[in-house]
């Protein structure tokens, strides 16, 4: 089995993340729990490649379709459809218009509970919601009322796997081979090392 130590995780600064000059707090909030850079680029992806990659799971439509309906329901509004796909196509326009709007910032996170560790740094899809303490509920007070009122998809700087299979799919949608790497840095021996007597001399 390999060691916990090389999971992965891909995360996007989004276009409103570098429009606000957050790269390098959003950077240092994954780095400092310990976790490591093994790729990072900067370029204006294509809306095929937004669809795309929110397409890796067949079901991803279906279910963001269903989640928006119950929303609106919660809300006592009247969705744009009662058809989970249709709402789901309507999402996926938002997003390519949001996420092709600038650069964005890819990135692969490794390290042991990579998905789960940046999920919990991130915070809730929702900035309003988010928790104080991530980086969406430190930095960002857009809400679903908001973005739905203005036809756009939440402004929430980041994107993030949502699951470690998610991430095996996302990573090579984003990066090829040759452009994660692997490497070592100091700090791995004391977080994963199983004794680290050998601090003293």
């Amino acid at each position: 089995m390999p060691h916990p130590k090389t999971e992965r995780t891909l995360v996007i600064v989004k276009p409103d993340g570098i429009q606000r000059a957050l790269i390098g707090e959003i950077l240092k909030r994954y780095e400092r729990i310990g976790l490591k850079l093994v790729a990072l680029k900067m370029f204006v992806p294509t809306e095929k490649m937004i669809e795309e990659h929110y397409l890796l799971d067949s079901e991803w439509k279906k279910n963001v379709g269903e989640k928006a309906i119950s929303s609106y329901e919660k809300k006592g509004e009247t969705p744009p459809s009662n058809d989970p796909i249709e709402v789901g196509n309507l999402v996926v326009e938002r997003l390519k218009k949001y996420m092709t709007s600038g650069p964005v910032i890819a990135m692969v996170w490794e390290g042991a509970h990579a998905v789960e560790l940046v999920r919990k740094i991130t915070g809730g899809t929702e900035p309003r919601s988010a928790s104080i303490g991530t980086i969406r509920g430190d930095f960002v007070l857009d809400s679903y009322q908001m973005a739905d009122t203005a036809d756009r998809a939440i402004r929430n700087l980041i994107h993030a796997s949502g699951t470690v299979s998610e991430a095996e799919k996302e990573i090579p949608h984003w990066f090829g081979s040759k452009e994660v790497i692997s490497y070592k840095v100091p700090h791995e021996a004391t977080l994963y090392d199983d004794d680290i007597h050998s601090i003293i001399r």
